[in-house]
């Protein structure tokens, strides 16, 4: 059994998915004027799931579908990108404040009570 708390494990895997992911979506941006490039993400569910069992490592990057192709062959969608970027930064801020939350509490919790209460 490990000694690492659970809730600092599930933090870990979750943050290190989604830096993965922010990095494919920085990458699809970074290629939005490149010929031919095909946009690609994670599936996220799988890849925290994967990364929890440890049976996974990295996230298996998927090209993405349902997005028109330009006539040089790109398919990267600025807007989409954008959006979910957006989403992915947003629950990135959210574990992290859930992580400082939850140590303050966990630091209050050891402290000795001077009232003796």
């Amino acid at each position: 059994m490990s000694s690492i708390p659970s809730f600092l494990r599930f933090a870990q895997a979750d943050l290190s998915v989604r830096e993965a992911r922010q990095n494919l979506i920085a990458t699809n941006l970074a290629n939005i004027d490149t010929p031919n490039f095909k946009a690609r993400d994670i599936n996220f569910a799988q890849s925290l799931q994967a990364a929890l069992t440890g049976s996974g490592g990295t996230a298996t990057p998927l090209y993405l579908t349902g997005t028109p192709v330009r006539l040089d062959g790109n398919d990267v969608s600025p807007t989409r990108e954008k959006l979910e970027s957006l989403q992915n930064v947003g629950a990135m801020n959210k574990e992290v404040v859930f992580l400082h939350q939850s140590t303050t509490d966990l630091l209050t919790a050891l402290k000795p009570n001077p009232n003796g209460i």
